[in-house]
């Protein structure tokens, strides 16, 4: 008995610490999460049949839920290197089942808790910042497809996110994918990782082959033969039903993997072959529609692949994390112990998985232009430079020094002009003073007044001077950012303008925050976007040019033109431009509904997207506005705030009335619901010559023309 109970431990320890494959023996798998909790249930699986479990006289017993003998084990053995339980049931002698080591359960031997240093940044929120986030990205399930880094993430994102459904399908090879759990349409997502040992091939394993003239190009070109045949396979159902995907690149090793010092970032050192595989990667994604990089290299390389990839233990194509449990699974007869291996190798893997967790709600919520910004508002003195300049800049005092956190900051305007996020100045300040000594300060010359839109620099308060700048760029609050060393400043604009978001406490985070938000980041890149600032630029000479002259006049001499396309699929050019304005359209949006790239194409293919661009004497402003419509219907009217004030909405609709009735003579109606921002669109209908039918209805009876402003020609 004494002799026996360690053997019995032993197995008992193995059952607790591993995912189980179990179905039969012949047929497809019940599950390969299987798992044997410490208290006697089964978890991870539900059914009637396997409830709970016990070893008995060295005997696996697994019962129902009533409690009764369901299977038992009838036999150890190995099958192709991996440990395998034959299972019988007393209830039908034909029946056989299996149990198949899947993966160590990690969760079985609880990791060492690393400590927490105070006030320090964990990888997820250094890298995806949250700090301008207001509307939370709540995923209600996600399907993971990939290798054993998938298991990982299956296992550690559960954890970080309970209120999500995670499920996982095994993908090694190239070929079919199995039906998911759930319809895809219950998917807001799906994340998939592609196993570079697939991918490298176990060739890698005998460097000597590396000596073989050939090897490494024939070694590159096959992998990425492979990565095509493994996305074709591993995108299917994005490509039947347009599911989001998220794919990520692959670690590259820590160092370089070559036979001798000269080959160092050749085509013969394994590290540089991996790195041109994840360029090829890149550029492979692009031929898909609504998927997207993810780059866990880059996170990986952030926190320290010392503390995350396991290719100092295992082979290189590998590509895992290394857990510190592994020790534990040494075998108790080893002449030497093992200590533990935190002694020696620290693991970062739940940092590392929180990280990948959030690039993925960064990258949703770019996706879905959450709280976008599309303006920021930057004060002057300790914000866009150290110290005062009535104060700290005088001639013949040492001046402050201008590296670090100021370049960077000059730095990030411009990207964030690149992205179509326009820059203001809001300060109080002498502004002959300020730009008299700009040049003087600005050392080196990296931004200038002149790349700032609007320039508000007086001793009003900011609150006054930040409204201002929202009405001349027909932006709302909730869409600006405000940068302000000073809290007093901050409160103060907070509590008048509650809605902006506010930042600037710390100089040594600024930049980091604008720049790598989710919130300042664009989908793609449009004309409109790439033109943003020239655009309101016009605009204010436009509005300025208003005021001088009557309605009338003013209209007249606008010499406004508009040209329509319609929109049929995602290959128009039209099609980017048209999802940012469905999404990122708050003032003008007669619904607020908010579309998906998936959403529009299904559309598109029963109805019809009406776009429009729109050119005056100040600017061309590219395509502002769509209207979706179908079934002598408009069920959805978005267009840019910044052609309002020109009657171009009721030639648009005029427009999209003749569409209609071209192909379903009649009454057109049109759908307006209130939103807590959509008041400048509320009336259009009823300009355009409708009338009030129901809540949220309205009609144009067959024999009404609708209003067409005289001042507006087409295209």
């Amino acid at each position: 008995m004494d002799a026996a109970t360690p053997v019995l431990d032993i197995f008992r320890q193995k059952l607790i610490g591993t995912y189980w494959v179990f179905g039969p023996h012949w047929g497809e798998a019940k599950t390969n999460e299987l798992a044997f909790g410490a208290d006697g249930r089964i978890e991870n699986y539900s059914h009637p049949n396997e409830r709970s479990w016990a070893v008995n006289g060295g005997r696996l017993e697994i019962f129902d839920e009533a409690g009764a003998l369901m299977w038992f084990g009838a036999g150890r053995y190995v099958e192709n290197n991996v440990f395998c339980i034959s299972l019988k049931t007393p209830r039908d002698a034909s029946a056989a089942f299996v149990l198949k080591e899947f993966r160590p359960r990690m969760a079985a031997v609880p990791a060492p808790v690393p400590p927490v240093k105070t006030g320090a940044l964990a990888p997820a929120d250094f890298l995806f910042p949250k700090d301008l986030e207001v509307t939370p990205a709540k995923l209600s399930r996600v399907l993971l497809i990939g290798s054993c880094m998938t298991a990982l993430y299956h296992q550690e994102f559960q954890r970080i996110a309970p209120e999500t459904a995670f499920d996982y399908i095994v993908f090694n090879y190239a070929g079919a994918l199995p039906t998911p759990p759930e319809p895809l349409p219950n998917y807001d997502l799906q994340y998939v990782q592609l196993p570079l040992r697939s991918v490298l091939t176990d060739h890698v394993v005998w460097a000597t082959r590396f000596n073989d003239p050939g090897f490494s190009e024939d070694l590159l070109n096959t992998g990425r033969d492979v990565i095509d045949a493994m996305l074709d396979s591993a995108l299917a159902f994005n490509a039947s039903d347009g599911l989001l995907t998220f794919v990520s690149n692959f670690i590259v090793p820590q160092m370089s993997v070559v036979t001798n010092l000269t080959a160092r970032y050749s085509k013969l050192d394994i590290a540089h072959i991996v790195r041109q595989l994840n360029d090829y990667l890149a550029n492979a994604l692009l031929k898909y529609r609504n998927v997207f990089l993810a780059d866990v290299n880059g996170i990986a390389e952030s926190i320290g692949k010392q503390y995350v990839l396991d290719d100092m233990i295992n082979f290189y194509a590998h590509n895992g994390a290394f857990f510190s449990e592994w020790v534990g699974y040494e075998r108790p007869d080893r002449i030497e112990a093992i200590p533990p291996m935190a002694e020696f190798y620290t693991s970062k893997r739940a940092e590392f998985s929180a990280a990948v967790y959030r690039q993925i709600i960064a990258t949703y919520r770019i996706w879905r232009q959450m709280d976008q910004v599309k303006a920021v508002i930057f004060d002057l003195d300790h914000t866009l430079w150290r110290g005062q300049m009535a104060e700290h800049y005088r001639e013949g005092e040492d001046w402050p020094e201008t590296g670090g956190w100021p370049m960077g900051i000059w730095e990030a305007i411009h990207h964030l002009r690149a992205r179509g996020i326009l820059v203001s100045i809001c300060s109080k300040n002498d502004e002959e003073m300020v730009r008299r000594d700009w040049d003087n300060v600005v050392r080196p010359e990296f931004v200038a007044l002149d790349d700032f839109v609007s320039v508000k620099i007086n001793w009003k308060t900011k609150a006054e001077n930040i409204l201002e700048i929202c009405g001349e760029l027909n932006i709302k609050p909730k869409s600006v950012v405000f940068v302000d060393d000073n809290p007093v400043e901050r409160a103060a604009v907070r509590a008048a303008i509650p809605e902006i978001r506010v930042i600037g406490a710390n100089p040594y985070l600024t930049r980091r925050i604008l720049l790598w938000a989710p919130e300042t980041q664009i989908m793609h890149l449009t004309s409109e976007s790439a033109a943003r600032e020239e655009m309101v630029r016009g605009q204010i000479v436009r509005e300025e040019e208003r005021k001088t002259l009557s309605r009338d006049e003013f209209l007249q001499s606008l010499n406004c033109a508009i040209s329509f396309v319609t929109v049929t699929g995602n290959a128009q050019p039209e099609f980017n431009r048209v999802v940012e304005l469905a999404n990122k359209t708050n003032q003008f949006n007669t619904t607020g509904k908010r579309w998906t790239a998936q959403e529009i194409m299904q559309f598109a293919a029963m109805g019809d997207i009406l776009a429009f661009r729109v050119t005056d004497r100040f600017t061309d402003y590219g395509l502002v506005g769509v209207l979706f419509c179908a079934g002598g219907r408009i069920v959805q009217f978005v267009m840019s705030c910044r052609v309002l004030g020109m009657d171009i909405e009721l030639f648009a609709v005029s427009h999209a009335v003749t569409l209609l009735r071209a192909k379903r003579p009649g009454i057109v109606l049109a759908d307006l619901l209130e939103t807590a921002d959509n008041s400048p669109c509320r009336d259009v209908f009823l300009r355009a010559g409708f009338a009030a039918a129901a809540d949220g209805l309205f009609a144009l009876p067959a024999a009404e023309v609708p209003a067409t402003p005289a001042h507006v020609r087409l295209l």
